[in-house]
């Protein structure tokens, strides 16, 4: 398995695909997947499934292109579902383009797999209301969205967000994963669990 980034989009947001010998996944296109196009018929890839962590403007602006281009589903938290509503979901944000509509197929938290690898669809609410986190145990990585970046936390002053919600997510379903495991975030390079236990200052009390 490979893991692959594209910052994408204005925010230069992170496009992650995981591939393997003849598929591949994506998470949150968040801009023109030219690139992520590119890679996958370079390499023969199949994309399989587009999943999203979360259904802020800057992490879906691409799903509609992405899909039309590979008929892969899309794969969302229905608990960002009213974000469907707001600004921050459809663009036109702070300037920024509208969002392409899209159809999707809603993703419950608990045990999945792609590609072959087991995934455990993790419920991390705080950043916002249904923000979801993509585990792969047998990769030893995770894909947390806007949840937790390198020596930081996201943002909850959008529709839906909440601080304590946000910090009960990462203590109780990114922290207690295995200290090496990868933390793949939104934005950002990556860390890893034990990095952000020992120096994340949002979370300078925390012990397990």
């Amino acid at each position: 398995m490979e893991v692959r980034t594209f910052p994408l989009g204005p925010l230069q947001t992170n496009c992650f695909v995981i591939a393997s010998d003849s598929e591949a996944v994506a998470i949150d296109p968040g801009g023109d997947p030219g690139s992520v196009l590119r890679f996958l018929e370079e390499r023969g890839l199949t994309l399989t499934h587009i999943l999203n962590t979360h259904f802020h403007f800057d992490h879906i602006h691409g799903n509609a292109a992405l899909t039309e281009a590979t008929s892969a589903p899309i794969l969302a938290s229905d608990g960002d579902a009213s974000l469907m509503q707001v600004e921050v979901f459809g663009g036109g944000f702070m300037g920024f383009p509208a969002v392409p509509k899209f159809e999707y197929q809603t993703i419950e938290p608990g045990p999945a797999s792609f590609l072959g690898e087991e995934c455990q669809v993790l419920a991390t609410p705080g950043h916002s209301p249904g923000s979801v986190s993509f585990y792969f145990p047998g990769l030893k990585r995770v894909f947390a969205g806007d949840l937790i970046f390198a020596r930081s936390i996201g943002r909850t002053d959008f529709p839906g967000g909440d601080m304590e919600t946000l910090l009960t997510s990462v203590r109780e379903k990114i922290f207690t994963l295995p200290e090496e495991t990868v933390i793949h975030s939104g934005h950002g390079a990556d860390t890893s669990v034990g990095e952000e236990k020992e120096h994340n200052p949002f979370f300078s009390s925390y012990s397990l």
